[in-house]
């Protein structure tokens, strides 16, 4: 199972989102982070995606760590992942856009669940209210259904 990261920069009660311009995930919104790399540690391949991304610096401990959450899909093993979730309170530079993301601000009660992961709307309001999760997802082959989840918090 891959691991990869998912930072959720936050400020004034808002979280920062990112339109996926290219690869996997395009065309949604999504917290900044990606894949691990192969003797990365965890933290590690979040300060390096933050700066890849949007342009953003942080250190270790400006990292929350408030999720973790397995997505398994049918017959697409290699599509399996293991989500480290972070909030992410101090950085430095303005988010700025890349090549791979858009970066833009909501407010909790603005967030586009329509245009994100179709996961996303089922844990992600448990961390914005400052719970801790551990959750697992079973997608259909295609990953655009949900089959069932199990959140508990942590």
């Amino acid at each position: 199972m891959r691991s990869v990261t998912l930072c959720l920069l936050k400020k004034d009660n808002q979280i920062l989102l990112a339109m996926k311009k290219r690869g996997f995930g395009v065309g949604k919104w999504n917290g900044v982070g990606g894949k691990v790399a192969d003797g990365e540690l965890v933290e590690e391949a979040a300060l390096r995606e933050m700066e890849e991304e949007i342009n953003v610096r942080a250190r270790k401990e400006d990292l929350e760590a408030v999720g973790n959450v397995k997505f398994f899909f049918r017959n697409k093993p290699d599509w399996n992942q293991h989500m480290h979730i972070f909030f992410v309170s101090n950085w430095l530079g303005e988010p700025r856009e890349s090549e791979e993301m858009r970066p833009q601000w909501y407010g909790h009660s603005e967030i586009p669940f329509e245009k994100m992961w179709i996961d996303d709307a089922h844990w992600l309001p448990m961390v914005l209210s400052g719970k801790k999760i551990k959750a697992e997802f079973y997608f259909n082959e295609n990953g655009d259904e949900i089959e069932r989840f199990d959140i508990k918090e942590s």
